[in-house]
């Protein structure tokens, strides 16, 4: 495609064509005042033109060509250029890379704080508690495996804390029922009717300790929660309050009086994040705050309407086509490793990942690019999430348990051999 761009009065405008000749059909009758006010133009040339082009911010310092009735023809330099992103879809939608950058800017401000706020009280499980906040802003469950001791229940309560929400701690234990985590109907013989009695569900941050530990029936009745955003309680039905979220725990070395979670069910969470050990400076550091006695007050410094902000604009995130390719990709070579240069992998893997961990790895993606405070999201951010988003959707066969070999070293091989943009 050719970019060329129009400069007149202050405004710049991108186009495409697949013809060079076509070219000289785009004269001041195709480009039409939209508002003087915007001081914007926007290209009408219909079929002539094809689909606006997107700039992306390194494409801003370069030079264009500008053209205008066929007559003038000069360079523009990049400081003259405002970056701009234009997309076509239906109808011409603009989106102004330098105003999306600001918003991020402006709506991200509130994460080192809330992060800040939680390393008072949690030592190190840095990649622990920024999976939970980007879990947060995707609109995503989280579920936490790791030996007993890890501070997983004190992260999730902690920051619950400088939420400014509300929390309810709920321990998984075999004789739990459905009723007890959704609520159930009790009659009222004063008034000689039923009423709703809520359950601890309708919170804004649930934490399911231990969630394997109780049978199949509790943990669908939480997963239908999870799925839905509602609860039916007798003939009612309860949209439960956003932002909700739930954080589930799980012991992977005990496995006695326990109920696994079924692969369908699990997929219903957008990460899977392996705690593991502190380091040795940082155990130092447990040790003498333990010993200093007390734990540290913690302040809110989010409330919920902040995080609702936080989502819209984590949506705005501007995502290049290249970047949602290389996530297809990714998926796809779990499906299909033959096809990506592993043929070995094909006796290992029985099935890959679903279109969810394409979505997955889409919002997760653009959650982490809002963390770093940019409008835009890199491969990198893909590859920084990408372990954690796939790790519990890729199931493998006998043999590759046979051969000792972990859903993590299958996805570890697809992010090193799927070629990057």
């Amino acid at each position: 495609l050719i970019e060329r761009c129009t400069a007149e009065n202050g405004v710049q405008v991108v186009a495409t064509t697949h013809s060079p000749d076509l070219l000289s059909m785009v004269g001041d009758e195709t480009f039409k005042n939209t508002s003087r006010s915007r001081r914007r133009r926007r290209c009408v040339a219909g079929s002539a033109v094809g689909a606006l082009a997107r700039t992306p911010v390194a494409a801003a310092r370069r030079r264009f060509l500008a053209r205008c009735d066929g007559s003038v023809s000069r360079f523009l330099r990049a400081s003259d250029i405002r970056t701009r992103t234009l997309v076509r879809s239906d109808g011409d939608m603009h989106h102004d890379v330098e105003a999306i950058q600001a918003t991020i800017h402006k709506e991200s401000a509130f994460v080192e704080r809330l992060l800040g706020e939680v390393g008072r009280v949690v030592v190190g499980q840095r990649a622990m508690v920024e999976r939970l906040v980007i879990g947060l802003l995707a609109d995503g469950h989280v579920l936490l495996e790791g030996v007993p001791g890890l501070a997983k229940t004190l992260t999730v309560r902690t920051l619950a804390r400088a939420i400014d929400t509300t929390f309810r701690r709920i321990q998984f234990t075999p004789d739990l029922l459905p009723a007890d985590l959704l609520g159930t109907l009790v009659y009222d013989p004063r008034q000689s009717e039923f009423r709703t009695k809520k359950g601890p569900i309708f919170s804004n941050l649930i934490l399911a300790d231990e969630i394997n530990r109780s049978p199949a029936k509790v943990q669908s009745a939480l997963l239908e929660a999870m799925a839905e955003r509602t609860v039916t309680i007798g003939d009612r039905t309860y949209p439960l309050e956003q932002p909700f979220l739930v954080l589930a725990t799980q012991n992977p070395i005990e496995q006695e009086g326990t109920y696994p979670l079924p692969e369908a069910q699990v997929d219903r969470f957008l990460f899977k994040v392996v705690v593991g050990y502190p380091g040795r400076d940082e155990e130092i550091e447990v040790l003498r705050r333990t010993a200093a006695g007390g734990e540290a007050a913690i302040e809110p410094v989010v409330h919920p309407e902040d995080v609702r902000r936080a989502r819209t604009a984590v949506e705005m995130i501007y995502m290049d086509p290249r970047v949602e390719r290389y996530i297809v990709d990714l998926v796809f070579a779990t499906r299909e490793p033959a096809g990506c240069g592993l043929p070995d992998l094909s006796q290992l893997v029985a099935f890959g990942a679903s279109p969810r961990a394409t979505i997955g790895l889409a919002r997760a993606a653009r959650a982490h690019a809002f963390l770093r405070r940019r409008g835009y999201v890199t491969p990198e951010d893909v590859r920084s999430i990408g372990l954690d988003v796939l790790r519990h959707r890729v199931l493998l066969t006998y043999e590759a348990e046979a051969e000792e070999v972990t859903a993590d070293d299958v996805v570890n091989r697809v992010l090193g051999k799927v070629e990057v943009p």
